[in-house]
């Protein structure tokens, strides 16, 4: 990997954002990096971290892309979406640290996650409208974070926010105060998500964002069947047996 740091233990899989010298902005070759990341994953991982190298997060698309892409910058920007789009639907629990810079891409990368850890000075926002662009495929995503309201406050004035603001947007879910804190607070949500049944995480997961967008009456015949097959499934039978006698289920490691 050319703009990717990677580290695995213990079922979780770092991955660090690293092109430091331009505040790790989103190149084709990060985006393309980073989906062939997500589609290699096997069932050992059951979450992924992903954060920033040099003190930022991500600075959104690296502009140099955009001038040369010439005929190419559909394919470019709907890269992008897919990269979205995937990270969102990926079976492990996916959680960002949130430092520095997190703006356009990088913004929308936060969006997708399912759990968001922010230092309080981090600086957000959508600065697309700003250059004359648009938030292309980040603005779904944006909108179901925080809703349509926001969104279009947020995107239609390109205003910058801090940790504390995002936190109160509903961006991310916890704001700490320095690096060390921030650390704390990874270590204590990762310690939370490996207690949980990982092919149960998979299946609310997915039901989760089912939610979202399709109708009630068949995404609950869904969740019904499902959930039969969770009880009687190997997760099922060994934590209830783990309830029973006092003891921890097997994937608690």
């Amino acid at each position: 990997m050319n703009t990717l740091l990677l580290e695995a233990h213990n079922g979780v899989l770092h991955i660090t954002l690293n092109r430091p010298h331009c505040r790790n902005a989103m190149s084709l070759e990060m985006v393309n990096e980073l989906r062939a990341v997500l589609a290699q994953l096997d069932s050992q991982v059951r979450a992924i971290v992903i954060s920033g190298a040099g003190g930022h997060f991500c600075a959104g698309a690296d502009v140099k892309d955009l001038v040369t892409a010439g005929d190419q910058l559909v394919a470019l920007n709907r890269a992008f979406g897919s990269l979205l789009q995937e990270a969102e639907a990926v079976s492990p629990v996916v959680i960002v640290v949130l430092q520095g810079a997190v703006l356009g891409g990088g913004f929308g990368l936060a969006c997708v996650s399912d759990i968001a850890i922010a230092e309080g000075t981090a600086q957000f926002g959508l600065p697309e409208t700003s250059l004359g662009l648009l938030p292309a495929q980040i603005a779904p995503f944006v909108v179901r974070r925080v809703g349509l309201t926001q969104a279009r406050r947020l995107a239609l004035t390109a205003a910058r926010f801090d940790g504390v603001e995002a936190g109160r947007l509903g961006v991310v879910h916890f704001v700490e105060d320095d690096g060390q804190a921030l650390a704390e607070r990874l270590d204590e949500v990762l310690g939370q998500v490996l207690r949980c049944a990982p092919g149960a995480n998979a299946r609310t997961k997915a039901l989760l964002l089912a939610s979202v967008e399709r109708p009630l009456e068949p995404l609950l015949d869904q969740a019904a069947q499902w959930f039969a097959e969770a009880v009687t499934g190997e997760e099922g039978i060994e934590g209830t047996q783990a309830f029973v006698h006092k003891r921890k289920p097997g994937w608690c490691k």
